[in-house]
């Protein structure tokens, strides 16, 4: 192995010097920011991005890339000085802004390629899980394709390691042997609250060789020691490494190195002028860059561009799946049963789209055989076998999303994850990332409401559409049958961003209504499913199972001799992203007493149906019984909505 030339390991101290410059700078200027990581994590900072990183600042999505992750979101500024000393898309007026309205350079990483930021981090633990997704990711991509054989590297503080999610992800990545990927554990000993000991006291050694880890400890502070640790690595690694880099947060603040006072909180003028002057940095100047540190990454980024145009020469850049032409005829011509469970028919959509799309890879949280997001046609992946396309995740909820996250990130692959409606919780927070990025990630829930019945409260989303309904930029689906299945399967598909499709278990019967082009039903988001003869006493919308009910309610108010509308409203989003005129047509004007049937919690609805609309909704968790006996219990009947709307109508009189 070569060893680290005393000329470079004195241009790389040089390096780490112009680092905790600008990240004091940067900090100061904004008078807000985190800077105990960029100080104690510089050196690692300047061998990674100075030495050892292979990339093109050119060309950022160049695919056999290095990738760098900062979980540990909050030390932004290391990341941004690295970015900007390396020749990406960051400039020292951006590093000016860092932290200000619509900068490029906000308080934690924003996924924007063009600047070398590979993926949103912040939440910590979600950008272990994402580097997870992106190492099994290429591992994918490079059975498919030659050239590809790069590494995905990430930065991890003590507070990543200590969420549950990090030990999901790499316990995961340890059974899949991912020989490409490496993490770095900036072990200084210190969280934002105290010391590390008052609150963790694993074994991290021991802990991620349980998992099938190779482990290595490094000084933090040393570039020959580093070096030596990463080298090895680069030329012969056979499972998940972590790098546990001993260092000291606020490295040179001579009042707060080594305290959790040089966590979170600006160095100030006076702190500031004493770290820089223990540093050796300059004090004059601010966001001061030696021409010589300027000089090595000019003459660096010359051999960057033609180490890609080299590997370029002999390899491409793969070409990213087109949707076919045909999607919507393709899926109406699938034959499925007339009475069908809407996670069985989301299956059947799913083997025909992985026909086509060779991009559409599924996984599940051990349910595959009851969420039914498996691929029947192709084998599960496996350690030392990614050929397949079906993932098995485990009982990981958390990982899996986040995973699926770093999945969508390698811009080659289309994740779709399944569990159970309810255990979307435990998903939330890499949905909302997912939402924050416009990831093309599906999420296929199934056991779509309290009718799934016996297996009780536990198992019963009541309020979980409505919630994912509240993360912006997520387009929630939650189709009536089959006809509907089928076109949001279409949309998902289309959007540029996550889809929750929300999946019955029990069986939906096929209504001739929803048998409607893409462009009129399901991509409007809501659309009249049946049309009052000429001015409505009633309009009913609804999603789901509930679209029949609504139906049937419809006609026995018919029988009344009361003229009703039903809407069907599978996807709120998308109507929403309707014309004005559109909207009108639909929820506008003397529509009657407005009612919504929606087998969850009534919050939201009355945006559609006002304050003196009716809303059959459960409220309360549910129960153990079989489905027919919880909508009677719940007056989820024909019976029991016919009551609640002639009341309404008698207290009007």
């Amino acid at each position: 192995m070569e060893s680290l030339s005393q000329e470079k390991i004195s241009i790389l101290g040089s390096v780490a010097k112009s680092i905790r410059q600008l990240s004091i700078d940067a900090i100061e200027e904004a008078n807000s920011g985190h800077p105990g990581l960029p100080l104690g994590c510089a050196e690692l900072g300047a061998y990674l991005y100075g030495h050892y990183l292979r990339y093109n600042p050119k060309n950022p999505e160049w695919i056999n890339r290095d990738r760098f992750i900062l979980s540990a979101g909050h030390g932004s500024a290391l990341l941004y000085s690295c970015l900007h000393l390396s020749g990406y898309g960051l400039s020292l007026e951006d590093l000016r802004n860092f932290r200000q309205l619509h900068s490029k350079t906000p308080g934690h990483p924003e996924y924007e390629l063009s600047y070398g930021i590979e993926t949103t981090t912040g939440p910590l633990g979600q950008g272990v899980a994402n580097a997870v997704g992106q190492a099994l990711g290429m591992k994918i991509l490079s059975d498919k394709y030659s050239g590809i054989d790069n590494k995905v590297i990430a930065l991890a503080g003590d507070g990543c390691m200590m969420e549950g999610l990090s030990s999901e992800a790499c316990s995961f990545s340890g059974n899949l042997k991912l020989d490409n990927l490496i993490l770095i554990y900036d072990y200084n000993e210190i969280c934002l609250d105290g010391p590390i000991s008052e609150v963790l006291s694993d074994d991290v050694v021991k802990r991620f060789e349980a998992y099938g880890w190779g482990v290595l400890e490094v000084d933090g502070h040393n570039l020959e020691d580093i070096h030596e640790a990463f080298q090895g690595l680069r030329e012969a690694q056979d499972r998940p490494y972590l790098i546990i880099a001993k260092t000291v947060i606020g490295y040179g603040s001579p009042n707060r190195s080594g305290t959790n006072k040089a966590h979170g909180a600006p160095l100030g003028l006076k702190e500031s002028r004493l770290t820089k002057e223990f540093l050796g940095l300059n004090e004059k100047d601010s966001f001061y860059v030696p021409q010589e540190v300027r000089d090595y990454f000019s003459d660096k980024l010359k051999g960057d561009i033609t180490l890609e145009e080299e590997w370029q020469a002999k390899y491409s850049n793969p070409e990213e799946d087109i949707l076919p032409e045909d999607l919507e005829s393709l899926f109406k011509g699938i034959d499925m049963p007339g009475s069908f469970p809407g996670r069985k028919a989301s299956q059947m959509v799913l083997e025909v789209a992985a026909k086509h799309i060779s991009s559409i890879y599924t996984g599940s949280a051990d349910l595959s055989c009851s969420d039914m997001s498996n691929i029947k046609a192709t084998e599960n992946i496996s350690a030392g076998h990614f050929g397949g396309r079906n993932i098995k995740f485990g009982v990981r909820e958390f990982a899996m999303a986040a995973v699926c996250s770093g999945l969508a990130q390698t811009n080659y692959i289309r994740p779709l994850c399944g569990t159970f409606l309810t255990f979307s919780d435990y998903m939330r927070n890499a949905i909302r990332l997912a939402a924050l990025q416009r990831l093309p990630v599906i999420y296929q829930f199934t056991h779509d409401s309290i009718f799934l019945g016996e297996d009780g409260p536990t198992h019963q989303p009541v309020e979980h559409v409505m919630s994912l309904r509240a993360i912006p930029n997520l387009q929630v689906i939650r189709p009536a049958d089959n006809n509907e299945v089928k076109m949001a399967w279409v949309a998902a598909l289309k959007y540029k961003g996550p889809t929750a499709l929300i999946l019955s278990r029990l069986n939906l019967p096929l209504l001739s209504c929803t048998d409607v082009s893409y462009s009129e039903g399901v991509a409007r988001g809501a659309y009249i499913a049946l049309r009052e003869t000429s001015y409505p006493d009633y309009t009913i919308f609804a999603t789901g199972s509930e679209l029949n009910l609504a139906l049937d309610v419809a006609r026995a108010l018919g029988e009344h001799h009361k003229d009703v509308r039903v809407v069907s409203m599978p996807c709120w989003e998308l109507f929403e992203k309707q014309s004005t005129e559109y909207k009108s047509s639909i929820i506008e004007g003397n529509l009657g007493l407005r009612i919504s049937i929606e087998a969850g919690v009534e919050m939201g609805w009355h945006k559609y149906i006002g304050r003196k609309g009716v809303s059959i909704a459960v409220n309360g968790f549910g129960a153990s019984a079989p489905a027919d006996k919880l909508a009677h219990e719940y007056g989820f009947t024909v019976e029991a909505i016919l009551e609640r709307i002639f009341s309404v109508d008698i207290a009007k009189k």
